[in-house]
C-alpha cells in the first residue's frame, strides 16, 4: 500500500495493492492494520454508497460542521469521477485552495479527506458507484456546503457548467466568503 501526500495540508491519496489476472482483480480496499501502520488511524463507523447514472452529475461541495465533522475516504467502485476538495479551515496554510483528482475503477485510488474540507465530485462516465467511509454519522443539523461555482475559488470542472446535473440543494450553497465558517485549523 502507498500513501501519497498532496499539495493540500493533511490530504492523502491511498493506493492499495491490486492483484490482477485474466479473471479481473482483487484488492483490500481497507485493512485497518495496514492503514494504522501507514499513519492513518481513523475510526471509520459508516460506509456510504451512491450511484450517479449519467455523466455530469455533480454532488457537493459538502461538509458537516464541528461536533459532527467527518473525515471521508472516497473511491469510485465503478466508473470515473473527478473528485474536488477545498480547504475551508481558517488559518490553514492551504485555506481556500482546491485540488481535483481522478478516482476510477481503473486506478483504484482512494482519497482521504480530513475534517474541515468541503468535498464534491462530478461523474465523467455513466453508472458511477462511489463508496466512502466516514468517521461520524450524518447529521442534518450539521449539514452544510459551499457553492460549486464560487468565482473566488475558480474550480476548473472538467465540463461546461450547463452540462452539470445538480440537486436543488447543491445550487443553493453560499460562497466561501459568505459562509459563517466554523472551521479553524488545529481546532477540529
Amino acid at each position: 500500500m502507498k500513501v501519497l501526500n498532496t499539495n493540500l495540508q493533511d490530504v492523502k491519496i491511498i493506493e492499495t495493492d491490486v492483484f490482477g489476472d485474466h479473471r479481473g482483480f482483487f484488492t483490500e480496499s481497507y485493512t485497518k492494520e495496514k492503514f494504522v501502520e501507514a499513519g492513518i488511524d481513523i475510526d471509520f463507523i459508516q460506509d456510504n454508497h451512491s450511484l450517479s447514472v449519467e455523466p455530469g452529475v455533480l454532488r457537493g461541495l459538502h461538509f458537516q460542521t464541528p461536533g459532527k465533522s467527518q473525515t471521508k475516504m472516497i473511491r469510485a467502485a465503478t466508473g470515473v469521477i473527478y473528485d474536488v476538495i477545498v480547504d475551508i479551515r481558517k488559518g490553514s496554510p492551504t485555506y481556500g485552495q482546491w485540488e481535483g483528482y481522478i478516482l476510477s475503477e481503473h486506478n483504484h485510488r482512494q482519497l482521504l479527506v480530513p475534517k474541515g474540507f468541503a468535498h464534491a465530485f462530478v461523474t465523467l462516465t455513466p453508472n458511477c458507484h462511489v463508496q466512502y467511509k466516514v468517521d461520524e454519522y450524518f447529521s442534518k443539523e450539521n449539514d452544510g456546503g459551499i457553492a460549486f461555482d464560487d468565482p473566488a475559488l475558480n474550480i476548473q470542472w472538467p465540463m461546461p457548467m450547463n452540462e452539470l446535473v445538480l440537486s436543488e440543494k447543491d445550487t443553493q450553497h453560499p460562497t466561501l466568503a459568505e459562509l459563517d465558517n466554523p472551521f479553524v485549523y488545529g481546532e477540529i
